[in-house]
């Protein structure tokens, strides 16, 4: 069986701003030594973001991100515009181009992407028809960010931006999907479903990164389908000491698992690792408090093709109408759509959002506790639901 790549979710991301025709994607090019972004005298050239993986020394991989310009007045501008700002929630460092005199509408996107506590590094294109040294002298008087003045169409101090970046990268955090649930010795269980929601020939990002770093904690690992859980256990001289699974098989092995094993799911340790995981279970009390008329927002990361038994869309309304009844009102969003306005929900559950990073995450929960709504996990609140007793990661050390 083939293990799926490590995806963008697990990079830095750096995401590129500036007004139309400032040179976004021409940095971008000069950075990746590549023709990533197509360049036109064009206004409004690049419409939708323009995601590039690589590495570089340093910093190691990343994704640079080219927006489309802020300043965009054409008949599609808010929209793209809209498309900016959505990639602002998952940027970890940002780049604000200047190629003009006025800069004022920059200095407004700064202070915004500073308010998201993201750092930002200023650089000023130094183009034929520009003063370079005039906008970064007006910048200097109104920001306190680092200056470089480059040419990014001849690639003139592009290892300058290179150094910042890597000067100014957020420190290497020691962030574990097990956390202090797993030591060196320890035998691990993992149950993963192989069903008709399983993508074909593979193992999902979670289980594959969950395998990775138990072989590196120097863990005992054995796995299994649901429907094997007997003769796996049949088969092991101790009982396990953690069981990992799929939250929807929660209850089947809740009533076959020895007294002994803890038991956790992937869903829940991804509520640590990739957010936070205090206020996941917080959220989850919100769940007795909900009424036969509640609205309910689900939200998952991934874009996948809905199939029967789907978890999200069918599972957890499922267990909610279980309790509340038909009348219970439910939305799902996927990807990134994200409503602004969410005071009209009673409660928010998310995905273990193994194709968002971090930041993405924690911004998305940062909108429910500004707006009063409480957020949780899948994990948690199919646990919560069913009333079982797991075991829950310690927060990571940033939150």
């Amino acid at each position: 069986m083939a293990l799926q790549e490590t995806p963008n979710a697990s990079r830095l991301h750096i995401g590129i701003f500036g007004k139309i025709n400032s040179g976004k994607s021409t940095l971008l090019n000069a950075l990746t030594s590549q023709e990533v972004a197509l360049v036109s005298e064009e206004k409004g050239t690049t419409t939708d973001p323009v995601y590039k993986a690589m590495e570089i020394k340093g910093l190691g991989p990343i994704v640079f991100i080219d927006t489309a310009g802020y300043e965009d007045e054409s008949p599609l501008g808010i929209k793209r515009i809209e498309k900016t700002k959505q990639v602002v929630r998952k940027t970890d460092m940002a780049i604000v181009i200047f190629a003009d005199a006025d800069i004022y509408g920059g200095i407004s996107w700064i202070r915004f992407l500073k308010e998201q506590k993201i750092k930002v590094i200023i650089v000023v294109n130094d183009m034929e028809n520009n003063n370079a040294d005039e906008i970064a002298s007006k910048l200097k008087a109104e920001s306190d960010e680092r200056i470089i003045v480059a040419n990014a169409l001849k690639k003139r101090n592009i290892d300058e931006v290179k150094t910042a970046l890597i000067e100014n990268a957020p420190k290497d955090e020691k962030i574990e999907i097990t956390g202090n649930l797993a030591k060196e010795g320890d035998l691990v269980m993992l149950v993963m479903p192989q069903d008709k929601q399983a993508p074909k020939g593979r193992l999902i990002l979670p289980q594959v990164q969950t395998i990775r770093e138990l072989l590196d904690k120097k863990c005992i690992i054995i796995s299994c389908t649901t429907d094997k859980i007997d003769e796996t256990l049949a088969v092991l001289n101790k009982a396990p000491n953690l069981i990992i699974c799929d939250s929807q098989a929660f209850k089947i092995i809740d009533e076959k698992k020895p007294k002994e094993s803890k038991l956790t799911s992937f869903s829940v340790l991804f509520a640590a690792y990739k957010g936070d995981i205090e206020t996941f279970i917080n959220g989850a009390k919100a769940i007795d408090n909900l009424k036969k008329h509640s609205h309910i927002l689900i939200a998952e990361a991934c874009t996948h093709v809905p199939l029967s038994e789907d978890i999200g869309r069918e599972k957890i309304p499922n267990l909610l109408k279980r309790k509340y009844g038909d009348t219970l009102s439910i939305t799902v969003v996927s990807g990134a759509d994200f409503p602004k306005d969410l005071t009209k929900y009673a409660l928010i559950i998310h995905c273990g959002a193994c194709m968002f990073n971090r930041k993405h995450v924690l911004s998305r929960i940062e909108e429910a506790k500004q707006q009063g709504v409480p957020i949780t996990n899948y994990g948690i609140a199919i646990a919560h639901l069913l009333g079982l007793s797991i075991v829950l990661p310690q927060a990571q050390t940033d939150v």
